[in-house]
């Protein structure tokens, strides 16, 4: 293994920075992983339960609103719920930028990287009114805390959170033969959650399932539920009677209760087809979208030695020769286009100007939506795609090259002299043509412009 702290920064990390240095070994890039979170601390985003809170103003509003008689009470009451929800949209442009500047700033990027590929894994996102702000928040509480420990820990935390459960519709899903199927008919069993822990969280879409473990871990599951005041909840009521046989092992018996639904998830996390398709996802989004089956092969094998030790994965993942092919290759999802161009440029949080979010969302958030990207709203539970064709369209290519050429200028101001900013963005990486139109251009934006749409930029 030939060690560059350049590709190191590139593929592993959120680019290069004029500021901060690239980690020096592999050991650098894991100690990053296990200090004090020092980006959260810096550049702080409200966790889940505090979002919890307004939540519950909501819902008591709401019930007041019902209940109030007279037009003007109602329309009192209709602009407090507005207010709130308002506040919410306010504070989630700030934790938008926030998860910018933690990007530009940070000394441990792999950290900031492991976060955007779990929150994508384990795609989760408000459906309705202020619950569709709640993304960040669910990333905070639920992933970053559990990103280094046992992948065990990390499915239970959000396979059992709020947001997922109702992103999910899996809060209301009752087992057929459960007392409250018998009270109320017509509640019904939702198969949605236990599909996507399945095929998408843990063994994979070609992964030694079948309709019928589906349809068994959906009676497991049966009773996950939450409500606003409490959070999470196990509603005994709501679950199927009885233990259920997924993958050929009984889960449950007479008595409904949490238990058989953890003791299923954390023999699921260790199970051969999640390990492989664990390891397959992180070399696919770190390294190529045409994965090196020995690389594959051996962080499984480390998934599988060590019961799924997250720390131990990752690092099995850079102590391979073929994680450090120096070619770039994977081209930059649009999201992580824009960071690592913030992070070249050195982006202050006064240039995000927070008071005015309409700002922040016409330089960064609008033209994210027309790279492909929209911010924290996938198409569905199966998240962003990790292939090269998916961003590497016309119109993408077209709203990079747009956004590289004006909203530098916009967000930073003064801009660098493009013959340092090629070193500050590429390094040694900068090729000839790169460093031809660093010298060549007639302005500073120009000269940022072509550095930042160069396809040198938009691979790692």
């Amino acid at each position: 293994m030939r060690y560059s702290p350049e590709l190191a920064a590139i593929r592993f990390g959120c680019g290069l920075s004029p500021i901060v240095p690239p980690p020096r070994s592999v050991s650098d890039l894991l100690a990053g992983l296990t200090g004090p979170d020092e980006m959260a601390r810096t550049y702080p985003i409200e966790p889940f339960d505090r979002f919890q809170d307004r939540m519950i103003d909501l819902a008591a509003l709401w019930k007041a609103h019902r209940k109030a008689n007279g037009r003007e009470a109602k329309g009192t009451l209709r602009d407090r719920i507005d207010a709130t929800r308002n506040q919410a949209r306010r504070d989630a442009s700030v934790w938008f930028a926030h998860t910018l500047m933690r990007w530009t700033d940070t000394r441990t990027g792999l950290h900031e990287r492991l976060a955007f590929f779990w929150a994508d894994h384990f795609t989760a996102r408000g459906k309705n009114g202020a619950i569709r702000f709640s993304g960040l928040p669910y990333v905070e509480q639920a992933i970053r805390p559990n990103m280094t420990g046992y992948f065990s820990d990390l499915l239970i935390s959000v396979t059992t959170h709020p947001l997922m459960l109702q992103y999910l519709d899996q809060a209301y899903s009752v087992g057929p033969d459960s007392p409250i199927a018998r009270k109320r008919p017509g509640r019904g069993l939702n198969e949605n959650l236990a599909r996507e822990v399945l095929e998408l969280h843990t063994m994979g879409v070609d992964g030694a399932y079948t309709q019928d473990d589906i349809r068994a871990l959906a009676e497991l599951f049966a009773g996950l539920s939450f409500d606003w005041a409490g959070g999470f909840r196990y509603r005994a009521d709501f679950a199927q009677p009885g233990g259920e046989t997924v993958l050929g092992q009984v889960y449950g018996g007479a008595q409904a209760s949490l238990s058989p639904v953890l003791e299923f998830l954390r023999d699921l996390s260790v199970h051969p087809d999640t390990a492989r398709h664990i390891a397959r996802k992180l070399v696919v989004h770190f390294v190529s979208d045409r994965p090196d089956p020995d690389l594959v092969a051996h962080v499984a094998r480390r998934y599988r030695e060590s019961d799924g030790h997250l720390l131990t994965v990752y690092g099995a993942l850079l102590e391979h020769p073929a994680a450090w092919q120096p070619a770039l290759m994977n081209v930059k999802p649009p999201a992580d286009f824009v960071a690592s161009a913030c992070r070249a440029l050195h982006l202050r949080p006064k240039m995000l100007d927070l008071d005015r979010p309409g700002r922040l969302r016409r330089r960064i958030g609008r033209p994210l939506t027309g790279m492909g990207q929209r911010w924290m709203e996938p198409d569905g539970p199966d998240g962003w795609p990790e292939e090269d064709a998916a961003w590497v369209t016309p119109q993408g290519l077209a709203s990079r090259i747009s956004w590289a050429m004006t909203r530098p200028r916009q967000l930073v101001g003064d801009l660098p002299d493009p013959r340092r900013f090629q070193w500050d963005a590429l390094g040694s990486y900068a090729p000839a043509s790169v460093r031809f139109a660093a010298q060549a251009a007639e302005t500073r934006a120009e000269g940022v412009g072509l550095i930042l749409a160069s396809p040198t930029f938009q691979r790692r």
